[in-house]
């Protein structure tokens, strides 16, 4: 009796570890799928929050404060952050995304310089998007969800 005991605990012990061994193994994925460096024309997010968004006059209407994404991931519209001095008096403006035109040359230069791949920022200089901060304050303001 003692050894059929022994047996059924040996059996549930080997039955145990192994499937905590199988737990402990992911199962194999295609290397393919994966991201390991991070490439020219992809950006950040956290880098894009308190970029500077200029007009098309090259005058600066305000800055991106955050960005709002579907529940797909894709990014359906920045908030940016107009009028105010130092974040008082400032209200927030939900711009769609697509309006926003990206550029890596400092605000307020002309010509195309030319950064060496070892230069090159995971984030762009900042954003240009078609307004006026006159358009921008007369807005609906963005309200968030709490």
């Amino acid at each position: 009796m003692l050894a059929k005991l022994l047996a059924i605990a040996l059996v549930g012990t080997a039955l145990v570890s192994g499937a905590a061994y199988a737990q402990t193994n992911p199962p194999a994925t295609a290397t393919s799928n994966w991201l390991t460096q991070e490439k020219a024309g992809q950006w950040r997010a956290t880098k894009l929050k308190g970029l500077n968004v200029y007009n098309t006059n090259n005058e600066k209407v305000g800055d991106i404060n955050e960005l709002i994404v579907d529940k797909t991931g894709k990014i359906e519209a920045a908030v940016i952050g107009v009028g105010g001095f130092l974040g008082m008096g400032e209200h927030d403006v939900a711009v769609p995304f697509g309006q926003l035109k990206w550029s890596d040359e400092p605000a307020g230069t002309t010509g195309t310089t030319n950064r060496s791949d070892a230069q090159r920022r995971s984030y762009p200089d900042h954003a240009v998007l078609n307004m006026t901060k006159e358009q921008l304050k007369a807005a609906p303001e963005f309200k968030f969800a709490r």
